[in-house]
């Protein structure tokens, strides 16, 4: 930097309590953040250019280590049965302790944009230690145009050296997340794990974006030659990235999206693919990223000598990731935006072999299933999971759900009776039986049936109703083995199917209980039990 902008960056550096930094990179390319992290020994150089780093203990986010400073701004408007508090005194005294750690520092400052609708942007700062993860959020976030600016409305300061002391700061553990949602400020200390930026960017998205109308997704988006723009909700695991990246359609973005009077778009420029067991031949597009120049590769083994990459070694992690702009997506969209969806998919990768591989979803149908946010892990993804466990994250991204769930559903409800949008429930767990028993849902299948689902064929067969859920499953698909249709006849044992279809019945009905009061009559009504007993 000259020395009139390294006046002004500190400058405003100081203003948030930023003082005595030793070097300040702002606004460095790629190429220069790529080669710091390396003369730094952040990262090793792959075969193909992208970088390996590793973020230690913490593999993946800390939602019990993230909070929100209550305060009266945020007292009436966030939802606190699902959000940690942190007093005000606590915040202050915690920023104090990381603008004190953070002297003598070198950080490296990004400003970009979170959101690709000039309408609703968000200028975001970020001001981290680490190249890598400065690497990291320029991919994953939008660069502004080449001579533009905005004064920050977000910042976000990551400091993975700083430990929390939850005697002085009221947190957990040494590790913290703490959002202050009043003054547009995130702190993030002791996790080197980057996911926790991205996603504290769609915290405050989805806290900001309702009261202006406009519904926050978690969810992947691609578009088709006609402007047919469909959005895939879902957690991880159950195929958002996958299942978007498709190469005879646009990709708006992987992950995160907003839908907006104006159609929807991404908030991101980004992907944040997960890599373990990426198969070249299924999912080519993402697979190239992993041999490409300056992909930021977390946590996913490389030989120390040849370089070469493992990605079926989940030694480290089962949640290996890359992390690369969208531009390294032959077939992704220039501008994140993209018309009013036609066609809603809801992800679920159910590991009780229960549901179908698609089910057509009323309006009703499809915000019990929003609210519900339905998937499964399986044994072996984390300590102490022995056996298929039901997961409900409500709106498919509960750790990121600030407000209460029923202002997203009401949005949601509202927006696909306006736009007569088509919904669909896609299952890409298992069939033929359990986790352990039956095998996946072969991607071939789940392709073609959205393949009809995105183009309106789906529309035009013949269904039958679901005995359990009570939705609507097409009894024939060209192209698709018609046995595969029909959970129960998949199963070597039809009772046995029957007693695991009722106990993920009892899992639904149970977490919906919390719902019922926020919802009508008719959303009500959707609740598999009721539908079942109408029978």
């Amino acid at each position: 930097m000259d020395t009139a902008t390294d006046n002004q960056i500190r400058s405003e550096l100081a203003r948030l309590g930023l003082s005595w930094i030793d070097r300040i990179s702002w606004n460095a390319p790629a190429p220069i953040l790529y080669q710091e992290a390396v003369a730094r020994g952040e990262g090793l150089v792959a075969v193909g250019g992208g970088i390996a780093v590793s973020t230690g203990q913490h593999t993946g986010r800390s939602p019990n280590d993230k909070f929100v400073v209550r305060d009266g701004t945020t007292e009436d408007t966030i939802w606190w049965d699902n959000n940690k508090a942190m007093s005000r005194h606590a915040f202050e005294t915690l920023k104090k302790d990381f603008m004190a750690h953070a002297r003598l520092k070198n950080v490296y400052v990004q400003d970009l944009l979170a959101g690709a609708d000039a309408s609703y942007q968000l200028p975001t700062r970020v001001i981290t230690e680490h190249a890598w993860h400065a690497l990291f959020i320029q991919h994953l976030l939008i660069v502004p145009p080449a001579g533009t600016s905005a004064q920050p409305k977000l910042t976000i300061i990551n400091l993975p050296s700083f430990k929390a002391d939850p005697a002085r700061h009221g947190t957990r553990s040494e590790t913290v997340i703490a959002l202050d949602l009043a003054n547009g400020l995130v702190l993030i200390g002791g996790t080197h794990y980057a996911g926790e930026m991205k996603k504290a960017v769609f915290t405050v998205l989805n806290y900001l974006l309702p009261e202006q109308g406009v519904m926050p997704m978690h969810c992947s988006a691609n578009v088709g030659p006609k402007g047919d723009s469909a959005v895939f909700f879902g957690l991880s695991g159950t195929g958002k990235t996958t299942l978007s990246a498709d190469p005879s359609r646009t990709l708006i973005g992987d992950d995160e999206h907003g839908w907006s009077a104006n159609g929807i778009f991404n908030f991101e420029g980004g992907c944040y693919a997960k890599v373990i067991k990426l198969s070249k031949e299924a999912e080519p597009q993402i697979h190239a990223t992993t041999e490409m120049w300056g992909t930021v590769l977390e946590n996913v083994a490389i030989d120390p000598v040849t370089r070469k990459l493992d990605l079926n070694d989940a030694s480290a992690t089962e949640n290996t990731r890359a992390a690369y702009p969208l531009s390294a997506i032959a077939n992704a969209s220039a501008t994140g935006t993209a018309p009013v969806p036609k066609t809603i998919v809801m992800l679920t990768a159910d590991a009780f072999g229960v549901l179908p591989p698609i089910a057509r979803l009323t309006p009703q149908q499809a915000m019990y299933h929003f609210l519900s946010g339905y998937t499964a892990k399986v044994a072996g993804t984390e300590r102490g999971v022995t056996e298929p466990q039901a997961t409900f994250s409500t709106c498919f991204g509960a750790p990121f759900i600030p407000r209460d769930p029923s202002v997203y559903g009401n949005l949601l409800r509202d927006l696909i009776a306006r736009h007569g949008v088509s919904c669909y429930l896609v299952n890409t767990g298992w069939t033929g039986g359990t986790y352990g028993v039956g095998h996946r849902m072969p991607i071939k299948a789940t392709r073609a049936l959205l393949n009809t689902a995105l183009d309106g064929r789906l529309e035009q067969v013949e269904m039958r109703t679901d005995a359990n859920f009570g939705f609507a499953v097409p009894v024939a698909v060209d192209g698709v083995d018609a046995a595969i249709l029909d959970p129960r006849g998949t199963w070597a044992d039809g009772k046995a199917y029957d007693a695991m279809a009722r106990k993920l019945v009892g899992m639904f009905v149970k977490n919906f209980a919390r719902f019922e009061a926020h919802v009508d009559a008719e959303v009500k009504a959707a609740s598999p039990i009721t539908q079942i007993a109408a029978e």
